[in-house]
């Protein structure tokens, strides 16, 4: 049938496309407000422009085609995040820090869940050339108050650092194999897997693998990390920072998962995903990168987050697009379209009836203009 869908993609119908234009323009607002520029990458580019550096884990969610004006390989944007950081360093090519938001629609080639559109519309901020804590800081409570802003406050905050991760496969000696093994039993939450993975590991690095997805929860987690984990240099500075967002947020429901190891090709430092209670998976997600511009012409350090906002729209407590005004037809009555003008202008819903329309199927009209002793009046449409 030719009206059918891909699977995984959705038209967004009236009501929910109110809501998701509203808290566009709320969050973007927002972020504008906080000083960050609004940029506009476009839907495809050169292949390997996309999926450069820190991108090439998006090499299976991307649609890719032949450009018939140039015969090479483009692809349609899997993630934004990638474009915002070529535009950084090559573009805007500023040498103190860089404040960038976005929001457009991406296109995966495979949903990430299956309940997830394949056609996502992605909104972030990126804070490009501060290395320090303080960027994290920044974009994490960013992160929370556009949630909170947008009707979605976060239940809960989860924070991690890759550091970890990777100060023990160093220390351990492991061979890429082992390593992207033991990842993908951390990401899976196989204990069982991870056991037998670990069982030719040297100690105290297996001990410390196995230990991984059990320190998670409030900030006592960090000290038990201290003692427990080995002592190496890389995971104690990780801590530290962690203990500094802690101090730094403690307004806001934060936890913390030394096992969270999402985009771990991608992020090198803190990691955070926010959720909602009810819900299943994250609604914001981001993490620190820091050389992403690399391969772009300039190594910057970067952080920053994303949060799907269709999803976020059906989550939200949005306010509903009200309701409107019938009109009748205005064109030879200057007296009403001045009024029917007025109105739109105080910002009122005005819908007008064209010859031989009876009723307005949509938006909801609860009032109409009527003529009363020379003057057009608002009445509820029950009144007559």
């Amino acid at each position: 049938m030719n009206w059918l869908l891909p699977d995984h993609i959705a038209d967004a119908l009236p009501q929910e496309a109110f809501r998701i234009e509203l808290l566009r323009r709320t969050l973007l607002d927002l972020f504008r407000m906080r000083g960050y520029e609004f940029v506009m990458p476009p839907l495809l580019e050169h292949l390997e422009s996309l999926l450069t550096g820190s991108g090439t884990d998006l090499t299976l969610r991307t649609f890719k085609l032949v450009d018939q004006l140039s015969g090479r390989t483009l692809g349609l944007r899997a993630d934004m995040t990638p474009q915002v950081a070529r535009i950084d360093a090559h573009l805007l090519n500023r040498q103190g820090v860089a404040r960038l938001c976005y929001c457009g629609s991406v296109l995966h080639a495979r949903p990430a869940s299956q309940a997830a559109s394949r056609e996502p519309l992605q909104l972030g901020a990126e804070l490009y050339g501060h290395a320090g804590i303080e960027a994290d800081l920044e974009v994490i409570r960013l992160m929370a108050v556009a949630l909170e802003s947008a009707g979605a406050k976060p239940q809960r905050i989860d924070i991690g650092h890759v550091a970890v991760f990777r100060a023990l496969v160093a220390a351990a000696g492991l061979n890429e194999r082992v390593e992207l093994n033991i990842l993908q039993l951390l990401q899976a939450k196989d204990i069982p897997g991870l056991r037998e993975c670990c069982a030719d590991v040297a100690e105290p690095y297996r001990s410390a693998f196995l230990r991984l997805p059990e320190l998670y929860g409030a900030v006592d987690v960090l000290e038990t990390a201290s003692r427990e984990l080995p002592a190496l240099p890389e995971i104690g500075s990780a801590l530290d920072e962690l203990r500094l967002l802690q101090e730094g947020m403690p307004e806001l429901p934060l936890s913390f998962d030394l096992g969270d190891l999402r985009g771990y090709h991608y992020h090198n430092g803190v990691v955070f995903a926010a959720y909602y209670s009810g819900y299943p998976s994250a609604i914001a997600q981001g993490g620190r990168y820091d050389g992403v511009g690399k391969d772009f012409g300039r190594s910057r350090p970067a952080t920053g987050f994303s949060m799907d906002l269709r999803e976020i729209a059906r989550l939200a407590s949005v306010t509903s697009s009200g309701s409107a005004i019938l009109a009748p037809y205005s064109a030879l009555k200057p007296d009403l379209a001045a009024r029917i003008d007025a109105l739109r202008k105080q910002g009122e819903v005005v819908v007008e009836l064209l010859p031989g329309e009876e009723y307005c199927e949509g938006p909801h009209c609860d009032r109409q203009l009527v003529e009363c002793e020379g003057q057009w009046v608002i009445q509820n449409l029950n009144e007559n």
